[in-house]
């Protein structure tokens, strides 16, 4: 992939992020710090991702979802931070051309595909509150496995055409980017080409990649909500509102971080709030996820139990 330049201007080989150019004394802190969110997002999906295919009790649809998404986190975390890191020790902030490129591509990949990952898993929770006689057959693993790949898929295609027409843009000799990573909106920022065709695909395709499917989660919900009123105990109640808790948290949590990363205003953020989304969207989301699932779920505690004390599981579910 040749780096572009502008005319005869000269071609950009390598890219210089500013998101921490302020920070003079606390990098090596900051290299801490960052380390230690990146294990723990490792280590936390990655139990959460063991436990569920080592106990038979977690092999069900809802389950199933979430290794998916625990995959997806640690892809995601780690499409971003390993390079942080690296720039701390260096203490030089910078990525080639090429690697810029790779960045965003994997980057965008990797959100897409959670956000329509996070609406499976609502439908999943509609069809198992609304719709329980029916469930099995709704939610068999023929149906999980496609809706599974789909996600993925969906995400790829969506990542495929902003690189794409990312690779065309000229910058002129710009090199500084006010980010922490590459990203679709900071490269345009800095762009002196055209950028009308890009700006108008990102604002396209945050309608199917994430505005659609968060409406998704949005109708299931609705659903569920009727449904959850309309049981009369107690109990049942609770325990239906636990089963959507941790998946509605990470879902306000990812679609507000995300919308706040895309859907910028006209004026852009300052240089300060920029690098506050950015760590909050692709450092700390990832690692929230396996807290959200755990602290309150009594089956992966059971689980992390059985395995800690040496005990076999069964089979993959039906």
């Amino acid at each position: 992939m040749e780096p572009r330049g502008g005319g005869n201007q000269t071609a950009v080989t390598e890219f210089f992020f500013l998101g921490f150019s302020g920070v003079q004394k606390g990098q090596a802190f900051l290299f801490l710090l960052f380390l230690v969110i990146y294990l723990i997002t490792l280590v936390g999906n990655s139990v959460i991702f063991t436990l569920i295919q080592l106990d038979s009790r977690l092999h069900s649809p809802m389950y199933y979802f979430l290794s998916h998404l625990s995959c997806l986190d640690i892809c995601h975390s780690s499409v971003t931070v390993p390079k942080i890191l690296v720039n701390f020790l260096r203490d030089r902030h910078s990525i080639s051309y090429n690697h810029c490129m790779a960045q965003m591509f994997f980057l965008m990949t990797f959100a897409g595909s959670e956000c329509v990952l996070l609406a499976v898993m609502a439908y999943d929770r509609y069809a198992a509150i609304c719709q329980p006689l029916r469930y099995s057959h709704l939610m068999s693993r023929k149906v999980c496995v496609p809706l599974a790949t789909t996600s993925w898929i969906w995400g790829l295609l969506d990542s495929v055409i902003h690189t794409a027409l990312a690779t065309n843009l000229a910058f002129c000799g710009a090199d500084q980017i006010d980010h922490i990573f590459c990203d679709v909106p900071p490269l345009l920022k800095i762009a002196c080409s055209d950028t009308y065709i890009n700006e108008m695909t990102l604002h396209t395709a945050s309608v199917f990649v994430s505005a659609g499917p968060f409406l998704l989660v949005v109708i299931s919900y609705i659903y569920i909500l009727s449904s959850i009123l309309r049981i009369h105990s107690d109990t049942g109640r609770r325990k239906a509102f636990s089963t959507c808790g941790a998946h509605l948290t990470a879902v306000i949590i990812y679609f507000g971080m995300i919308n706040l990363n895309y859907n910028r205003p006209s004026a852009g953020y300052s240089l300060e709030i920029d690098t506050l989304i950015s760590i909050l969207y692709c450092v700390i989301t990832p690692m929230l996820n396996p807290i959200i699932y755990s602290l309150r779920n009594k089956e992966v505690k059971e689980a992390l139990k059985k395995v800690l004390g040496g005990q076999k599981a069964g089979n993959n579910f039906h």
